[in-house]
């Protein structure tokens, strides 16, 4: 007689895990989240998945200057001359890196545009903070409408010619950013 069949305990922790998982899902689920199709993933990678879904639905929306203990607070940038705001930047920028914050297109910014946004736009902004350690947050630095900062400076040249394409306007000219940065691209790796 042959047991090949029989799920294993790790089997069936995952296919218990998942009915908890679902159960307590159930009062989020609608038609964007029905549209999902997790049966084609493996039964951990779907347990891993409907468990981010739930910490994103549990999660409480705080300005992201109250992820720290103490809450971060940064000097009003009108205080600062080039040399200390240089330092503090970096200090921000590496205290919401350990958050798991990746700043994105950054380039075209100096250090002062880039510490403003950070005081002004950043911390004070309400996000989820999901506590999960494969769960980080991308900011790209420059408003969502701002197709001219995005195409000169961050578009691939496919990215480019689709806008063209899909606008019928001329894309503007290609430009290598001014101010070059070497940011913190990857979430930490202590969680």
């Amino acid at each position: 007689m042959s047991y090949s069949n029989r799920p294993t305990m790790d089997e069936v922790d995952q296919l218990m895990l998942n009915a908890q998982l679902r159960d307590e899902l159930e009062p989020y689920i609608d038609e964007s989240v029905s549209r999902i199709d997790v049966r084609r993933m493996p039964l951990s990678q779907e347990n891993e998945f409907l468990a981010s879904m739930l910490a994103w639905e549990q999660a409480p929306a705080i300005p992201i200057s109250h992820w720290f203990e103490p809450a971060l607070a940064l000097p009003h940038p009108d205080e600062l001359d080039r040399d200390e705001l240089h330092d503090c930047l970096w200090n921000a920028i590496e205290r919401l890196h350990s958050k798991r914050i990746i700043l994105e297109c950054t380039d075209h910014l100096t250090d002062r545009e880039l510490y403003k946004i950070i005081f002004r736009d950043i911390l004070p902004c309400r996000e989820k903070k999901v506590d999960l350690p494969r769960n980080f947050l991308h900011w790209r630095c420059f408003d969502d409408g701002d197709n001219d900062t995005w195409l000169r400076f961050y578009a691939t040249p496919n990215e480019r010619w689709q806008w063209e394409q899909e606008t019928g306007l001329t894309v503007p000219l290609a430009e290598n950013p001014p101010y070059p940065r070497h940011m913190p691209t990857r979430p930490p790796q202590d969680g």
